[in-house]
């Protein structure tokens, strides 16, 4: 089951869902507006990415005159909201109106896992030049009854602030295989 956007804000007041800071008029039928924060990280163009090592990123600080993104690029952002949930599965997602325009906001992983808290790291890609701006209504989050013994995320993206680049396992070149 989905949660409704009344059954959201109740689950806030109870404090079985995070969402900091809160704003009831972001509300939808069934899910919660939020916004882009004004910090985002992308790779260097041309560069090969290794994913047995940690990549090194651009980090970008966008003020309120907004950003361009480029097509053909990959941007990570995060939210601006800080959300999460104990009890109920976190599914991220485009607002329609942001795909209208040729964004996708979460390319990849929209289903987020119990017991997660922080500002959720966006995978951002443009079809067109287009600008955006920080704290602008951008995607929104929906909340899923679970059916099952629950099982809280402890994994290394607990707590994130700002936007979460690739985290190998292991930050050291592969062995040799002989």
């Amino acid at each position: 089951m989905i949660l409704t956007g009344m059954q959201i804000e109740a689950e806030v007041k109870a404090g079985t869902i995070l969402i900091d800071p809160f704003d009831s008029s972001f509300l939808n039928p069934n899910s919660y507006n939020f916004r882009i924060g004004r910090r985002m990280v992308e790779y260097p163009i041309g560069e090969v990415i290794d994913t047995k090592i940690k990549p090194t990123v651009d980090e970008i600080d966008f003020s309120d005159a907004g950003l361009i993104l480029q097509p053909g690029r990959l941007y990570l952002g995060h939210t601006l909201e800080r959300m999460g949930s104990s009890r109920f599965v976190p599914l991220l997602g485009g607002r329609s109106s942001t795909g209208r325009l040729g964004l996708f906001v979460h390319i990849t992983a929209p289903l987020g896992d119990i017991g997660y808290f922080g500002q959720w790291t966006l995978q951002l890609r443009a079809t067109v030049p287009l600008k955006i701006y920080a704290g602008q209504k951008i995607g929104q989050m929906t909340f899923i009854v679970p059916y099952g013994a629950i099982e809280s995320y402890a994994g290394k993206y607990q707590g994130g602030e700002g936007p979460q680049s690739y985290t190998p396992s292991t930050s050291k070149p592969p062995k040799k295989i002989d």
